[in-house]
């Protein structure tokens, strides 16, 4: 398996589409773990293309449960890298991160905080 690097700022607008899970062995019913014991956790993320209105989706898997991150939020990833694989004649692309953050957090981080921003976007306000 070869990792390449991935340019996120080539990417155009990254969101989560699905809420982070942990990637369980289909065979086994375990959770998954990486080298380092960590429990991998997978991310679905819509990637629209900055010159198109396209979008696709990727899972990404993350090391440690990313936390803060919610559907339909705006992320960053850190250290993105595509990793291309070969099983049983059956060759595909997955995608690995370092750490996941909402828009507007201090930077890609397994454990980013919540956003703490009132009604941004929101239309409406509490009173």
């Amino acid at each position: 398996m070869q990792n390449i690097p991935v340019d996120t700022n080539r990417l155009g607008s990254l969101m989560c589409v699905v809420p982070p899970e942990p990637r369980i062995n289909m065979e086994t019913g375990q959770v998954r773990t990486d080298r380092d014991g960590n429990v991998v956790w997978v991310v679905g993320i819509s990637v629209r293309q900055q010159a198109t209105r396209r979008a696709d989706v990727i899972e990404v898997a993350i090391p440690g449960e990313p936390t803060g991150i919610q559907e339909g939020m705006r992320v960053t990833l850190a250290e993105l890298t595509a990793v291309a694989w070969e099983i049983d004649g059956r060759k595909g692309t997955s995608f690995r991160a370092t750490g996941i953050a909402g828009e507007g957090a201090r930077g890609p981080a397994v454990s980013a905080p919540p956003s703490r921003s009132k009604g941004a976007g929101q239309g409406g306000s509490e009173a």
